[in-house]
């Protein structure tokens, strides 16, 4: 492909992209297609002979589109917000031309340094301390590619300063803690670095968050038993439910054991602390006085297509320690001065993309009140549908408190008189699998503390309030009739019991 193709292909391809987000309304949020469709559907090998563009550009039109979920969908109330901007396609689109690998300074110093900056930037955006700043030259930020490998970096260093404080710890001693509303990173972490994780049980009560106390005392048994407690995972904005840890409570217990690391994985909610009335309620405050790293996905509800994870770090040096192997190959001046930062002594991989570039172009085309308004936009949208489920009790009922845009959910007690809570979860993993037939709205379940439940969170850009009424109405809809259906089910299984 020469230039002038490109530039033919490149045209097509910028119209089919347009194309397909004018009309996203007008599709059905899921595919409607069968496990395996594509290898069906494509060759089991290569071609022998090169293709022509246009043929490889239709056949994804044709072919591959038809299987893609529509996260951007304005009725795709799942999991979380992936809200890839038009904004954040033009800086990937413009950092794929800049093809190096990123490992350190010399290889581009444009890539190195505007990730500098664009972390920076994102840190002033959220609040941080300028503990955290790359310009403060002791801590700093740097993009992950998700939350997940931030948190492996953090227990990775966490660990390493620990044995260097303790060097005699043998490694199966050493504990993670996290929290049973912790997200499966901190589980795979220990997986994957052979490490023992407890779960802190968290208490509805509490809003299914970690209290000091607690932490206190299991600290204080661990180490009775000859356990090395050396990390904590705090959340703010759990998965399930949106639940925020105690962060101020936990800062306070680890003051008393300065070695326990303290990671916060902020991947979804993260994204509000850009507005300062939510910042004390996500316990910001807290955050910079007491973590030692702190993750936020841009590529959740941040505005930047997948994948630009946010990652700062207090000490920097607790982080490079742990990760720095410099062969000679790998060495610069400017790395040997200490001038710049080698960003490949801050991730588990040596090559890394461009990804600052995209996030430069949505912070710049957004600005601080643009990012504000599509937080309090998707807040305000989650509050219609909290309030239409607070209008029928007999029917619905909120699990939790409502966390910002995410609510959750079930059929409520009331709507079946005389039904046990085993009963009752079955009815609403009825009503879940009765919402996932439909193709016109996409939800997800999740069970907390024993009750099965039903997520919604709002963070899509096109999403209008026309389209949460209409999600009500699925949901109320649905409920009505797995209700009848449980029922009638529920009438027959006696009945042929009655017969037997």
């Amino acid at each position: 492909m020469n230039t002038e193709q490109f530039r033919r292909a490149g045209y097509q391809a910028i119209d089919r992209i347009c194309d397909h987000y004018n009309s996203m309304e007008e599709k059905a949020v899921k595919p409607s297609v069968e496990p395996g469709y594509l290898q069906k559907a494509l060759p089991s090998a290569p071609p022998t002979k090169g293709e022509d563009i246009e043929v490889i550009a239709n056949d994804f039109q044709d072919l591959i589109m038809p299987g893609v979920m529509h996260w951007q969908h304005p009725s795709f109330f799942a999991y979380f917000p992936a809200a890839g901007t038009l904004e954040s396609i033009i800086g990937d689109l413009y950092a794929s031309t800049a093809m190096n690998p990123g490992f350190n300074w010399m290889c581009s110093p444009a890539c190195t340094e505007l990730e500098n900056v664009t972390m920076d930037w994102a840190a002033s955006l959220y609040g941080l301390s300028k503990d955290f700043y790359n310009s403060a030259n002791v801590g700093g930020g740097v993009i992950q590619t998700n939350a997940s490998e931030c948190a492996m970096l953090a227990i990775v260093a966490a660990r390493s300063r620990y044995l260097m404080l303790y060097p005699d710890v043998p490694m199966e001693k050493l504990v993670i803690y996290v929290t049973t509303q912790t997200h499966s990173l901190g589980l795979k972490a220990g997986l994957v670095l052979g490490l023992s994780v407890y779960a802190f049980p968290v208490r509805t009560e509490d809003n299914l968050s970690l209290r000091g106390e607690d932490l206190r005392e299991i600290i204080e048994m661990d180490r009775a038993e000859g356990k090395h407690p050396f990390v904590i995972i705090g959340t703010v904005g759990t998965t399930s439910s949106g639940a925020i840890d105690n962060i101020d409570e936990i800062g306070e217990t680890l003051s008393d054991y300065p070695e326990i690391w303290l990671h916060i994985d902020a991947a979804w909610l993260g994204a509000a602390f850009s507005c300062p009335e939510y910042r004390e309620r996500c316990r910001v405050p807290a955050i910079n006085e007491y973590a030692d790293s702190v993750c936020v996905n841009f590529h959740k509800w941040g505005l930047v297509s997948l994948d630009c994870s946010g990652m700062w770090v207090r000490n920097r040096k607790h982080l490079t320690e742990a990760l720095d192997i410099t062969p000679p190959f790998l060495r610069s001046s400017e790395g040997d001065a200490g001038t710049v930062i080698d960003y490949r002594n801050w991730s588990l991989a040596l090559g890394r993309r461009f990804r600052s570039a995209k996030l430069w172009f949505v912070l710049r085309s957004f600005g601080v009140e643009g990012y504000q308004a599509h937080i309090r936009r998707s807040i305000s949208l989650g509050e219609i549908f909290v309030e239409r489920v607070r209008e029928h009790p007999e029917l619905l009922e909120l699990v939790v408190p409502p966390s910002f845009s995410l609510s959750v959910f079930r059929i409520a007690p009331r709507a079946v008189p005389d039904i046990s809570a085993d009963e009752l979860n079955e009815l609403n993993e009825l009503y879940y699998r009765n919402i996932d037939k439909r193709k016109d709205i996409m939800l997800t379940r999740t069970e907390l503390n024993g009750v099965h439940c039903v997520r919604f969170v709002t963070g899509a850009l096109e999403t209008k309030p026309h389209h949460i009424e209409s999600a009500f109405a699925i949901c109320s809809e649905t409920a009505k009739a797995s209700i009848k259906e449980y029922i009638e089910g529920r009438v027959q299984v006696t009945k042929q019991h009655r017969t037997n």
